[in-house]
């Protein structure tokens, strides 16, 4: 027996020494760790338990070495004492390239997050296909059978994606699918295919960073959620973005004590806000006095930043925060905030997130370039969103919220369990300058005296716009005092939290889309 166990423990060993160690060093002098290294941090200490550490690639050569666990380390650990699993590529070994083996180690743990209903943490850092081994494997019609289990395992548990190399085909793809993701600066990329790719087919020289790096795809295209630092910097990211989440959709969100008081006024509150209507401000300083502290996790921050998405505590729950960014196109909502938006709503309806609304936008951006975009179809596109989430919802208006943009930031009769306004609010079909203008253009060009007319229609206008007439017609609940935000919100959420949406039976749910 003792020989047999030593026998066990030598493959094991070989299994777990990677690429050999010229390119773990390799790995370390790219400013990268290694794929255990990684998982270390990841996962509780002690808690990883792996699956498929002997599997090596398909039909060696006699004589020929083993690839060690075949370039993909798979298995489940605890976070945070909560269980989940993890799926690294270990770009030592062939590059972290996708074989036969490789591929049924992805397919199987991907199999057993959804059969157990777990979080699923990807690790890319591979690049597509093996070449190396063509002619050696079977070919034939690409699988998609991965991207079947991504997609149906989305919105059932949650799936996060970590770009820490530079990632062409098969694991860029796996990059694209995940509801939410974060790419390592200089070192993560994903691209459909790779710069030779690129150059063999279009006959184009282009950097990875050009072609698909952080830059691209958390600030351009939205296809990264989050921009990390290095490698431990993604790592603490992805555990505190899975600290939102439930372990799966038949759970809700995990309580924590912040030790915030539920009756906390900030007096800051009463200063954010410039003297003109028409001046930026930062709506993230009205978040952070509002949620409990520190709490605030922000979600695409670079992609359309005239809207802010993301998780934060408020009293101990979990809650989603919406809010309109006047400090940029004056929070007008543009078609790229519009899938912004969406996306994140459908995340917070699948995981039972309750959602805030933090109102101040003067509608859905116009011109021909938001015209062309499709402004209008992504941001109605929010509608549908909204019609199926169940969740408790919240809306407070800041200051301004006219025509379909108020309407899409969960206006009047969107199923709120509270909403208010402060006393700094406008809203309307139109802004009163634009309504006056639309509705008197031809009566102002022919008056005597155009600004005194002016100033008349503003006056008549101004006194059926604003909060106060809304709130003589129950359009909305109440106009409170800026300071009574959280209170008066954390109230509202104690009413609502054990109406949260219904755990789900499994022929039901949707997943998060990208």
């Amino acid at each position: 027996m003792r020989d047999i166990l030593a026998e066990l423990e030598r493959r094991r060993a070989e299994g777990r020494a990677m690429g050999g160690p010229e390119r773990i060093e390799r790995q370390h002098r790219k400013g990268k760790l290694t794929v255990r290294e990684r998982i270390d941090l990841l996962f509780d200490p002690g808690t990883f338990q792996e699956y498929g550490l002997l599997a090596s690639h398909y039909s060696p050569l006699p004589g020929e070495p083993v690839t060690p666990a075949d370039g993909v380390v798979i298995g489940f650990g605890l976070i945070d004492g909560r269980p989940a699993g993890v799926l690294a590529d270990d770009f030592t070994v062939f590059g972290g390239s996708v074989g036969p083996i490789n591929m049924q180690k992805r397919l199987r743990v991907m199999e057993l997050a959804r059969q157990e209903k777990a979080p699923l943490v990807y690790l890319f850092d591979g690049g597509g296909a093996r070449a190396q081994t063509l002619g050696r494997m079977p070919e034939g019609l690409p699988l998609v059978a991965q991207f079947i289990q991504m997609a149906r395992n989305s919105g059932v548990s949650p799936q996060v994606g970590v770009v820490m190399g530079p990632c062409g085909g098969e694991p860029a793809l796996e990059a694209a699918l995940t509801e939410f993701s974060i790419m390592v600066r200089d070192t993560g990329m994903i691209a459909a295919g790779g710069p030779p790719v690129v150059e063999t087919s279009l006959g184009l020289k282009v950097g990875k960073e050009e072609l698909g790096g952080a830059d691209v795809h958390c600030r351009m295209t939205g296809t990264i959620s989050n921009p990390a630092e290095n490698d431990r910097d993604a790592l603490e990211m992805t555990r505190r973005y899975l600290s939102y989440m439930p372990r799966n959709a038949y759970e809700y969100p995990p309580y924590q004590d912040t030790g915030d008081s539920p009756d906390r006024m900030d007096e800051d509150l009463l200063h954010i806000l410039p003297d003109s209507h028409k001046a930026p401000y930062d709506m993230k300083r009205i978040i952070d006095r509002v949620v409990d502290r520190g709490s605030f996790f922000e979600i695409l921050p670079l992609f359309a930043p005239m809207m802010i998405t993301g998780l934060a505590r408020l009293n101990g729950h979990v809650i989603g925060v919406v809010a309109n960014q006047p400090a940029v196109f004056a929070g007008a909502i543009t078609a790229k905030a519009g899938q912004k938006y969406r996306h994140f709503i459908d995340l917070c309806n699948a995981y039972h997130i309750p959602l805030l609304f933090l109102v101040d936008t003067p509608g859905v951006m116009t011109g021909p370039q938001a015209e062309r975009e499709g402004s209008l179809k992504f941001g109605l596109a929010v509608a549908h969103s909204l019609a199926w989430a169940d969740v408790p919802k919240f809306t407070v208006v800041i200051r301004k919220a006219f025509g379909y943009g108020g309407s899409a930031m969960c206006g009047a009769m969107g199923g709120q369990t509270l909403l208010v306004a402060w006393p700094t609010v406008d809203f309307a079909s139109l802004p009163v300058d634009s309504a006056i203008n639309t509705a008197h253009g031809a009566e102002l060009a022919a008056a005597e005296d155009p600004e005194a007319m002016y100033r008349k229609l503003v006056e008549d206008y101004s006194r059926f716009s604003g909060v106060y007439p809304a709130a003589g017609l129950m359009n909305i609940d109440d106009v409170i005092d800026p300071r009574e935000t959280r209170p008066r919100l954390i109230r509202a959420l104690e009413l609502a939290v054990t109406r949260r949406s219904v755990r789900p039976e499994p022929a039901m749910r949707h997943g998060v889309m990208p």
